[in-house]
């Protein structure tokens, strides 16, 4: 069977590549082993799909911490607007929401894959369940690929089979070893945006307490390398939530003891205003002990670990306890700490770190600079971002990139 294009993988990257090449006229077939396009998408953003984030170009760029210069041409060709205007015509109402996260007004992540299943039926684009075990290639041009035991020949090969988290959904690193067949090369793959192993017990302890509006600030051999406002989760592991999968990304090289996190569980109060408002919760159940008086301050399953780490007995009486020692508590109130052991499983990655080697992109074009006629989309490429958006933003960009020149 024969083509004009053909693409490796239905994700986001491979179903935006195969509307736009299949809208332009060229004869387009998706290789897909699920059999059905966006398995990964349906679960992105907690089943609501963080299609992009309404920022500007200078911020898209700042929230890109891996090879963000390569993405340049990219963005410019294919914005945060252009990936919003897309859905919008494609029936798929978005809405801008805290942090410039937008989302389906319908909070369905099903919507956002049924507007992408919609254009390619339209567009005439043929999705064939099969996993692609080889790539066709005749002096040093990609001509094709091999697929269930058939050869399928094309003008140019997309591949944009994603990276190996979440290979339930059929991310199980295939697009990394067709590259290498090829002569390309792979750099070291490593879970990102990822849940985080802690030394401390404690964490166990509080399994299941989710924390609202506190400060989360990481810290690598003692220098504060990330710090945002937001939501956290501690879990049987360690922690989990936003913050700790955005921190997970500035992790370069995992080393037990290197990085340490202290969460602010109080960022709305200076030291002193929160040392006034502790005094006041005192004042206030004076013949109470310390560990009975807190359920105001912090949540029933953080009290416990708190008068423990504080050093203070809990069944001291509030009226006794010294000024330094009341001071010494608000300080780890202020500055909670934890330190990394690991990284949960790259399994249990929302991305994948690592990839392709941009070096050996053109990325004016996304094709190889080794084998004409190849192409690559989305994370298989080494490039990722931040949480908000920003994934997804760099598979369609990259996506867009790499139909305009098939």
């Amino acid at each position: 069977m024969n083509a004009d294009v053909i693409i490796i993988g239905g994700g986001a990257a491979g179903a935006m590549a195969g509307v736009y090449c299949g809208e332009w006229g060229k004869k387009t077939i998706i290789f897909e082993p699920n059999g059905k396009i966006g398995k990964k998408l349906m679960i992105t953003g907690k089943g609501r799909c963080n299609v992009t984030n309404n920022c500007t170009d200078d911020e898209l760029i700042r929230n890109i911490p891996r090879n963000p210069r390569f993405l340049y041409s990219a963005f410019s060709q294919y914005s945060t607007a252009d990936v919003m205007d897309f859905f919008e015509q494609s029936g798929v109402p978005l809405k801008t929401e805290r942090g410039n996260r937008v989302f389906p007004v319908s909070d369905k992540a099903a919507d956002v894959v049924s507007a992408l299943e919609r254009r390619l039926k339209k567009a005439d684009v043929k999705i064939i369940k099969e996993r692609v075990n080889g790539l066709i290639i005749e002096n040093g041009i990609c001509k094709g690929v091999e697929a269930g035991g058939k050869q399928y020949f094309s003008e140019s090969v997309l591949i944009a089979t994603g990276g190996k988290s979440y290979p339930s959904t059929g991310s199980t690193g295939d697009g990394y070893k067709l590259a290498e067949s090829v002569g390309h090369t792979v750099t070291k793959l490593e879970p990102s945006l990822v849940p985080l192993v802690c030394n401390e017990k404690y964490c166990a302890d509080m399994m299941g307490l989710s924390l609202k509006n506190v400060t989360l600030s990481l810290y690598d051999r003692g220098k504060k390398i990330y710090s945002e406002l937001g939501e956290m989760l501690f879990t049987h592991f360690g922690v989990s939530g936003p913050l700790v999968l955005s921190a997970s990304s500035h992790i370069d090289s995992m080393e037990n003891n290197r990085y340490k996190l202290l969460i602010d569980l109080k960022p709305g109060l200076s030291e002193q205003q929160l040392d006034a408002r502790i005094l006041r919760d005192f004042s206030e159940n004076i013949n109470r002990i310390f560990g009975n008086s807190l359920s105001k301050l912090l949540p029933a399953k953080l009290v416990p670990t708190a008068v423990r780490l504080s050093g203070i007995p809990g069944e001291r009486k509030v009226n006794q306890i010294t000024r330094e020692e009341r001071l010494e508590f608000v300080r780890l109130l202020k500055a909670f700490p934890l330190t990394v052991k690991a990284f949960r499983p790259i399994e249990e990655a929302i991305i994948t770190s690592g990839g392709i080697n941009i070096k050996e992109i053109n990325p004016k074009t996304m094709e190889s600079k080794k084998v004409k006629g190849l192409f690559f989309a989305g994370e298989v490429i080494d490039v990722d971002g931040y949480t908000g958006g920003f994934n997804l933003q760099i598979a369609f960009s990259t996506a867009y990139c790499a139909a305009l020149n098939m």
